[in-house]
């Protein structure tokens, strides 16, 4: 081990102010019970949201973090208080270890400013690294499972293969205009462009309509 790495179990904050965060998820909800157990833990100021973990304007949330300093340690009722999701709250609290923060989790009796708690903290992280990693993986063999099969993937084409035939019998009529083409079709002047490739050289295809008809009976 690199003598010079920080070591990641050692306690991270303490001995400043303690700050509190508490939310809800809606302004219907009340917020004296989270409050009052953190006031109960000690802390000084408390700031609180009345807003779904989903949304990521939490006002409150922003000014507590703006406002905590080296050595102060943030204090929330439970995990689900602060994160919107197992990554937001590693990323969370990441960011106040390396500000010289500590966090603690009152129902978990999660405290960073101790080494078990880092310990702990630690294992929350590699989780989620594993948990990402798997999601990953499954998505990358399930693709390729599909492509084995034969499936394609992605947005379907905006042209089928009768809808090109019929486009190319209609260019083949000088009095019809690529626009009105494109009109009858439902699509756009670069959708045509681009499934009917010839055109961007300046030039209609020479498909009658009798040979778009053959080539129709034989699909």
């Amino acid at each position: 081990m690199d003598p010079s790495a920080p070591d990641l179990l050692a306690p991270v904050g303490g001995g400043g102010a303690l700050i509190g965060y508490a939310r809800v998820s809606t302004k219907g909800q009340n917020l004296d019970r989270q409050i009052a157990a953190l006031e109960v833990a000690g802390c000084e100021r408390i700031f609180s949201d009345k807003k779904s973990g989903k949304n990521a304007e939490r006002e409150e949330l922003q000014k507590a973090l703006d406002y905590l300093r080296p050595t102060d340690t943030l204090i929330v009722p439970s995990l689900d208080r602060l994160g919107r999701s197992i990554q937001d709250l590693i990323n969370i609290v990441g960011g106040l270890r390396k500000d010289g923060i500590g966090f603690r989790s009152l129902h978990e009796s999660l405290d960073t400013t101790t080494p078990g708690g880092r310990l702990v903290f630690h294992v929350f992280a590699a989780l989620a690294e594993f948990i990402r990693e798997l999601i990953i993986q499954g998505t990358h063999e399930g693709l390729a499972a599909a492509r084995a099969r034969g499936q394609r993937l992605g947005r379907p084409p905006a042209m089928t293969e009768e809808q090109i035939l019929h486009a190319r019998s209609m260019l083949a009529n000088p009095e019809a205009s690529i626009s009105s083409i494109a009109n009858l079709l439902g699509i756009s002047r670069t959708t045509l462009y681009k499934y009917v490739p010839e055109l961007k050289a300046g030039h209609r295809p020479a498909v009658g309509a009798q040979a778009a008809t053959a080539q129709l009976e034989k699909a």
